[in-house]
This record gives C-alpha cells, sequence and structure tokens, in this order.
C-alpha cells in the first residue's frame, strides 16, 4: 500500500467515532477493515480523494464502531461502501453501469462464474492486490470496461453471489442498470475473470 493510502487508513482511524467501551483488539480490527475498504474503495472508484471519502463516509454510517464481531463488522462496512460507490460510478456516466444486452458466454474464454476458473484463489488474489503486484493489477483493473470491472470487483473481491451483485446494480445503478440479472451478472463476471487468465498468462510469460 502506497504512503498515501497509510497516511488515509490513520486519517480514519483517527476520526472514527468513539464507544464508551470498545472490545479488545478493536483498534488492530478496524484498521484492518480500513484498510480493506479503502483498497476495495480504490478497485471501484480509483485512488485518491474520492475513494476516502466513500470510506469515511462509511464508517461514519455502517456502525462498524459499535460492532464486537470482526466478520459482521467487515461484511456491514463492504455492503455500504459498495453501495455507496456503485452511486458514485452511476453519477459519472449513466451508461457506466447500463445492464448488458444480452449473454456473452459464447465469446468468453472461460466457462464457469469462479474465479478459480481464471486459475486463482481468493487468497492469490488478495495478495497480488496488496503485494508487489499490486499495480500492475490495478493497472489491469482500471483498463477493464466499467461495467466488467464493477461487477469483478463487486464477486471476486467483495464477495457478493451473483444475485446479490445483480441487485445492487439494478438498485442503484440508475435507469439503464434496471435490466440486470444473475445471468447478466454471471457472463459479465466472466468476461472479468477471462481477461485476468490472459493477464496471469502474460505475466508468467515474461
Amino acid at each position: 500500500m502506497s504512503q498515501e493510502s497509510v497516511s488515509t487508513n490513520e486519517s480514519m482511524i483517527s476520526s472514527a467515532p468513539a464507544t464508551d467501551r470498545q472490545p479488545e483488539g478493536w483498534d488492530e480490527m478496524f484498521d484492518q477493515i480500513a484498510a480493506g475498504l479503502y483498497n476495495l474503495a480504490s478497485m471501484l472508484v480509483g485512488e485518491g480523494e474520492e475513494g476516502a471519502q466513500l470510506v469515511e463516509a462509511t464508517i461514519a454510517t455502517a456502525e462498524v464502531s459499535v460492532c464486537a464481531d470482526p466478520v459482521l463488522a467487515r461484511a456491514n462496512s463492504r455492503q455500504a461502501l459498495c453501495r455507496a460507490a456503485i452511486g458514485a460510478i452511476q453519477k459519472r456516466d449513466p451508461e457506466n453501469l447500463a445492464a448488458p444486452d444480452g449473454v456473452f458466454a459464447a465469446t468468453t474464454c472461460i466457462e464457469d462464474d469462479d474465479l478459480g476458473a481464471a486459475g486463482v484463489s481468493p487468497e492469490e488474489l488478495e495478495r497480488m492486490i496488496s503485494g508487489p503486484d499490486r499495480e500492475r493489477v490495478r493497472n489491469w483493473l482500471e483498463g477493464l470496461p466499467v461495467g466488467v470491472r464493477t461487477v469483478f470487483v463487486l464477486r471476486a473481491v467483495a464477495g457478493f453471489s451473483g444475485a446479490e451483485t445483480a441487485a445492487l446494480l439494478a438498485e442503484l445503478g440508475g435507469p439503464k442498470a434496471v435490466g440486470w440479472t444473475a445471468q447478466g451478472v454471471r457472463d459479465t463476471f466472466r468476461q472479468g475473470l477471462c481477461s485476468l487468465a490472459s493477464q496471469l498468462i502474460h505475466a508468467s510469460a515474461r
């Protein structure tokens, strides 16, 4: 993570709402959640001020600071951040999250809508996102069409199912997004997985 990202996370932690009784280990848990949220925001809307603002708004509204269960806190915060990010993406351009007109399964190199179909596990993807290859992965993500990138991040990074992703996009992606279905998400996700597989093959050939 860049120094700017670290500074951003420290700022968010210091400005987090305090409670009278914080659970043991809360500071470390919150640090991890804030860092994860910033990573997620930067993949959805880009790095910089907008992503940091989304994280700050999420921490302020998702009741993260009063949740003693780290799993529940992480799930609540990811849900809130992704909802805000989808709205921000749609505001940039109503076409960004338009539902696909048809299916793409016949034109992709991957048959399954599962991260493993691209030859990478969730843990490996997490290491790619936050490790030495971070910049290369971010550049690859930025090169994807906005709709494909958004679906990929919601499915592969945020962990939403196809049906949950379709519901979020249809609800928050604007008038042109109301046609999103679980099948549309699966087909779009396969496009992202195919691109990831090609990226990994290219990197291994170097």
